[in-house]
C-alpha cells in the first residue's frame, strides 16, 4: 500500500495553486471539474505522495484544526525563511530545534493550514 495524496479542501483555487507552486514549489499534475460546483487540482511529482486541492464553490468556508500541518523538507531552513519573509507570508512559528540534526518551522497556506518546512 502506498499513501497516495493529502486532500486540502480550499477557499480559493486560484490563490492556493499559487502558493503551492510558488512557495512550496509543487508542480500541477491533473486539474480537472468533478461538477459545475467543483474542481479538483493534485500538485507534486508522479510516483510520490501528492497534494489534492478541493474547491467546492458552494462550501467556501473551510477551516483546519491547528493540530494538523503537512511537513516539506528543505535544503536550508535559514534559506527557507528568507523566502517566505520575502514573499511577504509571515512565520506562523518556530524556528525549533529538537535535536542537532533536526530544524524547522510553520507558515500558514491561504486555507489556514500549517505548513512546516524541515530540515535535516
Amino acid at each position: 500500500m502506498r499513501f497516495a495524496h493529502a486532500t486540502i479542501m480550499v477557499k480559493n483555487m486560484e490563490e492556493s495553486i499559487k502558493f503551492y507552486q510558488e512557495i512550496v514549489g509543487l508542480p500541477i499534475v491533473k486539474r480537472m471539474p468533478t461538477g459545475p460546483e467543483m474542481e479538483l487540482v493534485f500538485l507534486g511529482e508522479e510516483g510520490n505522495t501528492l497534494v489534492e486541492l478541493v474547491h467546492n464553490k458552494k462550501n467556501e468556508n473551510v477551516s483546519f484544526t491547528q493540530d494538523i500541518s503537512l511537513g516539506f523538507e528543505v535544503e536550508s531552513m535559514e534559506k527557507m525563511m528568507k523566502f517566505v519573509e520575502d514573499k511577504g507570508i509571515a512565520i506562523h512559528s518556530g524556528p525549533f530545534q529538537p535535536n542537532p540534526n533536526t530544524k524547522f518551522f510553520y507558515i500558514l497556506d491561504p486555507n489556514g493550514l500549517k505548513i512546516q518546512f524541515i530540515e535535516h
